[in-house]
């Protein structure tokens, strides 16, 4: 845009964007307006009259570089015109050499040396604090820091405080803040990031007092929370042409209010607390305060509302007298809505459903929330109508895929190496991701399988080129998997430098796989950001000192959680989710508050393991309730927007939720002015709400589904089992369709990855423990003492547990029992002894053509000839009632033997049939011999057989099962869960 000659002719002085003023100025915008925009409208107003040049020649200051953006995107949006100079509070400064202060000290350098001394400190004082610790103490030592550093705070004023009533707690915390002295009183060359900014703000101030700039300079955003920010809007407020603009002033608060924000112990938690100081420090009076344009804000009405309710403490007494003079009340809630859900589900639901109509009609619409699971959970909903929000917050990098791989490959260094964690890393997918990706799934998939059937629980290079063997895997493959992965576990302490040099060429390596190709760890925006993470890691590692393995990986996390990454697709241009920070500089036609719970928004303050309150606030120190105080400004800003949602959950994770103390206060004063049609607007509120919330109860009302019978299948009779084990019986009798699935379909339940000690384990190794004893005692009876059964008990469990706390745990407990098995084993020897072990048995049911197949765990012959069957059982032993009615292994075996079916010995008499209980304390429990004869057994089990080779018979899921609570291995085939034991079988043929 030309200007006109004549015009710039002017004389500079005319240049001038505001008045002369003795006073600090001061402006401000009303909450709920778009304040970016309204920044814009009014720097382009007060530039109207003047040259093209006048704005150009302005400065202006804001605090966040999303704000930043957002202003050079409204002024690109017309009329063309030159743009001011932006910069950042944390820039300005920045381009004058002002005392060529050096660059600041890195911040991981910082808690790097933090850690260190710390550690030295634990080792010297190890009652101060646990080891485990060590990085929380360093992280919230390196907070107060800052803020000491931030708010011009020395050590000695800490050292200065009163702490009478608390010497023992202020002992402890001064050996941990008198690590500070070193960093604080540090010299010009070592500065940390917040002492250097203040250093660069009092030096800028100092020259602006010598030689103060004439043109606009303008301070836009803040709020002075900050010492050093604070420090700087009241020297720009005085400058010739200085101005500040502040977001979401109230000017509806009455000046009384105003005085009664004096104290910070009493009103750091109110929204306009911040800007009650600054108007101290800069001494003006709160209607000193200007409009930065006459445009009024979204909802005057709804802004007089909030205002009252947030009064500070007593409110109650502010109600009672202001609240009659409130007009509008139905005006200043029609466009507000309140959403109360039954869970965060229904809320999630409920705003999607929103947000999905804003998409449809053009509308802009933004969820507001710090409740990451509730920004999630709306995500995942919005995805079944193919909108993909735009997340301001992305995700936190060590979720993303390298973020995942690099904590993966750590852990490596820490622990010890079980088929779990190889897996997991093998089939990652930065895991071997190059050209041969395809034949290293196929690998990994056969080498899980093998892992699952023969273990170890701690894969080798031995087990893993076994599993290669038996599995045709190419050596090439196993040799990789054997190098990078086995024995990668460090002990010990080792230089940070080394760590990271190590995990670094690992985690590439890994990534590259078996060929000589490059792996893509690094590719992609969050590989990029993990990368950026991890040089910046190894430029600072020098000053990290030694750490173990554990620690390296709990360092490495934390670090990696610190930072986020935005995915590169095309997000939706006009569905946001943002954060606090991000509403404060963005505009929408729509918002919704989300989380309107205690403890989400406001969040509860962090624990201070250092200062109380009262220490802080006499230190000059920031109170613990500034970030309350913070959020509550965001809350007022925010909801005095156009239209505006206020959602919450009633109920979370089973227990009933606290409404967020500003809907609360809102809620009430509203509930308490019947006069005026409060109640009446409140209820509308409510009522547009529910109706969002029956649409979405109607979305999640699928069409009715038939639920799932109880299966009870009818295979043909060809392919119906022939041979059962003695221990299936008792299946075949209690849940027939577990035989169906294991014989017809021929369905095994896979083996677990990650083997341990349980009760499959203990019972082998129990029966390999009793069986090699008794063997060697039968040869020489000298050997039938306690001493030589725990010994051999001791050596068995060493050769087959790989777990000590679990061979120390059974050792025991062989112990506790070894004297009354002992003694028991002794009175059997009286009469007979044992003459087979693991004996096999076999019977073909004629005239049936079915065969009962089984195994013995021990023989023994009496003095008369008869047989004595043992079994063995580490659980507990099945009482006699349960074997008469089910667990019929021992009657079945004795009806066995008495038909010939024992290999090796001929039909004999069966004089006893005892299960052996070697659990918790010894037992004995006899088959009912007599009861139960082995004729009315076998005639019994032939009768049983043959009623499951008739084609009308069904094999039913869970058919006699002895409690509900049991859990079969093909439940979820039968889908059990959509039925229960009450349900009818559903007898269907199958092919």
């Amino acid at each position: 845009m030309l200007a006109d000659p004549k015009v710039s002719q002017w004389p500079k002085v005319f240049w001038r964007m505001f008045e002369p003023s003795t006073l600090p100025r001061v402006f401000a915008v009303p909450p709920g307006t778009d304040f970016p925009k309204a920044l814009v409208r009014g720097l382009q107003l007060r530039s109207a009259h003047f040259p093209p040049e006048a704005l150009a020649r302005a400065q202006l200051v804001v605090n966040t570089r999303r704000m930043a953006r957002r202003v050079r995107d409204l002024f690109d949006q017309g009329p063309a015109c030159l743009l001011p100079k932006l910069s950042l509070v944390t820039d300005l400064g920045e381009n004058v050499d002002l005392a060529k202060i050096p660059p600041a000290i890195p911040p991981l350098r910082r808690r790097l040396e933090l850690t260190q001394l710390i550690a030295r400190l634990l080792e010297q004082q190890p009652d101060l604090a646990a080891r485990s610790s060590l990085f929380d103490l360093s992280d919230s030592l390196a907070a107060l820091i800052d803020e000491m550093q931030g708010e011009g705070v020395s050590p000695d004023a800490i050292r200065q405080l009163d702490v009478s009533d608390m010497s023992g707690h202020w002992a402890r915390a001064q050996a941990f803040i008198g690590i500070a002295d070193h960093f604080i009183d540090s010299d010009e060359d070592a500065l940390d990031v917040n002492a250097r900014q203040r250093r660069v703000v009092e030096n800028l101030i100092a020259r602006w007092q010598v030689a103060p700039p004439q043109h606009p300079v303008i301070l836009a955003g803040s709020t002075g929370s900050r010492g050093t920010t604070l420090m700087l809007m009241q020297a720009v407020a005085r400058l010739p042409q200085g101005a500040l603009v502040l977001p979401g002033y109230d000017f509806d608060q009455p000046d009384h209010v105003w005085r009664r924000l004096d104290d910070a112990l009493t009103s750091e938690d109110h929204p306009q607390y911040r800007f009650r100081k600054l108007m101290r420090e800069l001494d003006l009076e709160p209607d000193q305060i200007q409009h930065w344009t006459d445009e009024l804000a979204p909802s005057p009405s709804r802004n007089q509302l909030i205002s009252l309710a947030l009064r500070p403490a007593p409110i109650t007494d502010a109600w009672m007298t202001e609240g009659p003079q409130l007009a509008n009340l139905d005006k200043a809630t029609a466009d507000l809505t309140l959403v109360e859900a039954q869970s965060p589900r229904a809320e999630a639901l409920a705003i999607a459903l929103r947000l999905r109509q804003a998409a449809e009609t053009g509308q802009t619409a933004a969820l507001i929330t710090p409740d990451r699971m509730l920004t999630r959970q709306v995500s995942a909903a919005l995805d079944r109508w193919n909108i993909l929000p735009d997340d301001s917050a992305g995700l936190p990098l060590q979720l993303s895929p390298p973020g995942r791989f690099l904590r993966h490959v750590a852990g490596l260094l820490a622990r010890r190496l079980d088929g779990e964690a190889l897996l997991t890393l093998l089939k990652h997918p930065l895991c071997h991701d190059g050209e041969d990706r395809g034949a290293h799934l196929l690998h990994t998939r056969d080498l899980e399988l093998d892992l699952r059937r023969h273990g170890p629980p701690v894969p080798d290079s031995d087990s893993l080129t076994k599993a290669a063997i038996r599995k045709e895997i190419p050596e090439d493959w196993v040799n990789w998997v054997s190098t990078h992965f086995c024995d990668q576990q460090i002990p010990g302490e080792r230089p940070l430098v080394d760590w990271v040099k190590h995990l670094r060429k690992l985690a590439e390596a890994i990534s590259a796989g078996s060929s000589d190709e490059t792996g893509t760890l690094w590719d992609k925006n969050a590989g990029q950001k993990a990368l950026t993470v991890l040089t910046s890691l190894e430029d600072e590692a020098k000053h990290g000192g030694a750490m173990t393995a554990h620690d390296f990986a709990d360092l490495l996390g934390a670090l990696l959680a610190g930072e986020e990454v935005r995915d590169r697709d095309a997000p939706h241009p006009r569905i946001m989710i943002w954060g606090t920070l991000e509403a404060r500089v963005q505009g929408a036609d729509l918002l919704i508050l989300g989380g309107l719970n205690e403890g989400s928004w406001p969040e509860a303050p962090s624990p201070d393991p250092w200062l109380n309150r009262q220490m802080r606030d006499k230190a000059g120190l920031l109170l613990p309730e500034r970030r309350i105080g913070l959020s509550a400004h965001d809350f007022q800003q925010a909801v005095g927007a156009p239209e505006v949602w206020l959602t919450r959950a009633t109920r979370s994770d089973d227990a009933e939720t606290v409404p967020s103390r500003w809907l609360n206060r809102m809620t009430n004063l509203l509930q308490g002015l019947s006069g005026q049609g409060g109640p009446e607007a409140l209820a509308g509120m409510k009522a547009r709400g529910q109706q969002w919330l029956d649409w979405s109860e109607t979305l999640e009302d699928a069409p009715e589904i038939v639920a799932a019978q109880r299966p009870s299948p009818r295979p043909p009779v060809a392919a119906r089992p022939k041979r059962l084990t003695v221990t299936e019986i008792k299946r075949l009798i209690r849940d027939p369709y577990a035989i169906y699935a294991k014989h017809v379909l021929r369905l095994k339940p896979l083996d677990p990855l990650v083997q341990a000690p349980d009760a499959l384990l203990r019972g082998i190794v129990i029966h390999e423990i009793l069986e090699h004893f008794i063997q060697d005692s039968v040869l020489d009876s000298a050997l039938l003492s306690r001493e030589n059964f725990m010994k051999r008990a001791e050596a068995l469990l060493d050769e087959h547990v790989a777990w000590p706390t679990a061979r120390k745990l059974w050792l025991a407990r062989l112990e506790r029992i070894a004297d009354d098995f002992l003694q028991a084993e002794i009175g059997r020897r009286g009469d007979g002894g044992p003459v087979a072990f693991e004996a096999t048995m076999k019977l073909v049911l004629s005239p049936l053509d079915f065969t009962i197949a089984g195994r013995a765990d021990r023989i023994d012959r009496n003095s008369r000839g008869a047989l004595r069957i043992v079994d063995y059982k580490t659980g507990t032993p099945p009482t006699e009632s349960q074997q008469a009615k089910f667990d019929k292994q021992l009657l079945i075996e004795a009806a066995m033997a008495e038909q010939g079916g024992i290999e090796g010995f001929d039909p004999l008499p069966v004089a006893e049939a005892v299960f052996i209980g070697m659990g918790g304390t010894y037992k004995e429990v006899r088959a009912p011999l007599t009861k139960e004869p082995p004729e009315k057994v076998l005639a019994e089990l032939k009768v049983l057989i043959s009623s499951y080779l008739e084609p009308d018979q069904g094999f039913s899921s869970r058919r006699m099962l002895h409690k509900d609570t049991d859990i079969g291995d093909y439940d979820h085939l039968a889908r059990f869960g959509e039925w229960d034991r009450t349900a009818e079988t559903h007898p269907e043929d199958v092919k």
